[in-house]
């Protein structure tokens, strides 16, 4: 890994809220169609495969893209690629939303996927290029909160736009929200333009990539962002076969997403203020995480709470240091390249732990499921406390 550039500035509160406002958009939109498709009778959702297509299509672009952009993001500056992004998410939204059909909706999912592979990426570039390392911890805990809002809020305001005028009305307000947020970053973020860096090959770049520095924290994100994703998806199933109804677990899951919002700016600030080392914090998240996990095993209401609560507070723990490691160990040159990678490194997590919960339940039952990701969480916990000298997690940046 190289060295960072120069400190940044403290950058004014005006500055960073429209970069909130854009991690809330990405998962607003993410969240807010995704839960509510399911529910909605019509054409263009006929059955589970074609539901299961419209959801996969805007991960997979994500996949795909974000390490695109995210190297774009270093080559051409970051706010052109951030204010493309929400212009070209405004767009997608607004495709639906004037169509109407089946086949545009697949268009506008698709379109919305890959919008947000330019803005996301950019965003966490932009919070860790507009803030000093000192200050990194603060800036990626407040902006994790407002995109942990958007999930939380996502399918409940979603279910009530679709309740009241169809998915319709649900894009319209997206394409609306994207368009809004693209004038107000356009207005108050200011440029940063690209540095300088030398050439990189595929090797360099694969190198940067499998550094420990690098690794570690990406490996927590992608650890983190797979019981999350593990803990919306299978806590209400659990719930259900405990005989607990959909109030109870819609809480549950609820408990969940709110934890994980509101640890995140308290976290952050601890690093910046020194009571907390990234390589402490990224264990004791994974180690927390693992514990909520293992909740998940327990029988009843008790169970699917305990394991909601710790689940979002590991997670709220290990998101905002996770980021902060990284921005404080690249290049500032390289810093899109980075976000971009680790933002692959959560959308594989996203996908890969319902996968392998998934598969391990088909086999035994759920409850070994929910053990096979706790032991995973508990291994990368303990390797990080192993290697806390810095070579895993928190490591200085090598020349």
């Amino acid at each position: 890994m190289t060295t960072p550039g120069p400190t940044a500035q403290v950058a004014p509160a005006r500055t960073m809220w429209p970069l909130y406002a854009a991690g809330f958009t990405t998962a607003f939109g993410a969240h807010g169609i995704a839960a509510n498709l399911g529910g909605f009778s019509d054409d263009a959702v006929t059955s589970l495969l074609v539901l299961g297509g419209l959801l996969a299509l805007y991960d997979g672009a994500e996949v795909v893209l974000k390490p695109v952009f995210g190297t774009l993001a270093d080559r051409i500056g970051a706010k052109p690629v951030l204010l493309g992004g929400l212009v070209a998410f405004a767009v997608a939204s607004a495709l639906y939303a004037v169509a109407d059909s089946p086949g545009w909706l697949w268009a506008a999912r698709l379109g919305q996927g890959a919008a947000a592979s330019a803005f996301s990426p950019s965003a966490s570039a932009l919070v860790a290029r507009l803030n000093p390392a000192a200050r990194r911890g603060r800036a990626f805990g407040s902006y994790g909160f407002y995109k942990s809002i958007g999930y939380t809020l996502g399918p409940l305001l979603g279910g009530l736009l679709v309740w009241a005028g169809g998915l319709r009305l649900l894009f319209t307000v997206l394409a609306v929200l994207g368009a809004a947020v693209a004038l107000w970053a356009m207005a108050a973020v200011p440029v940063v333009p690209p540095l300088p860096k030398q050439r990189q090959t595929l090797v360099d770049l694969a190198r940067r990539l499998a550094d420990p520095v690098f690794l570690g924290p990406t490996a927590a994100l992608a650890a983190a962002t797979a019981a999350l994703s593990v803990g919306v998806g299978f806590l209400p199933v659990s719930g259900a076969v405990a005989g607990l109804g959909t109030i109870a677990t819609g809480a549950a899951v609820s408990a969940l997403a709110a934890t994980a919002a509101v640890v995140q700016p308290y976290a952050g600030r601890a690093l910046d203020n020194g009571r907390l080392t990234t390589g402490t914090g990224l264990a004791a998240g994974l180690a927390i995480t693992a514990a909520g996990l293992a909740c998940a095993t327990l029988p009843g209401l008790t169970g699917v709470l305990l394991s909601a609560v710790l689940i979002g507070a590991g997670t709220g723990l290990i998101t905002p240091l996770g980021f902060a490691a990284l921005a404080t160990s690249t290049a500032e040159e390289r810093m899109g390249q980075t976000m971009g990678a680790a933002e692959l490194g959560r959308e594989l997590g996203d996908a890969g732990g319902p996968l392998l919960v998934a598969g391990v339940a088909t086999v035994t039952t759920l409850t070994y499921g929910f053990a096979a990701l706790a032991v995973i969480a508990a291994a990368g916990a303990a390797l990080a406390v192993v290697r806390r000298d810095g070579a895993l997690v928190g490591a200085e940046p090598k020349d």
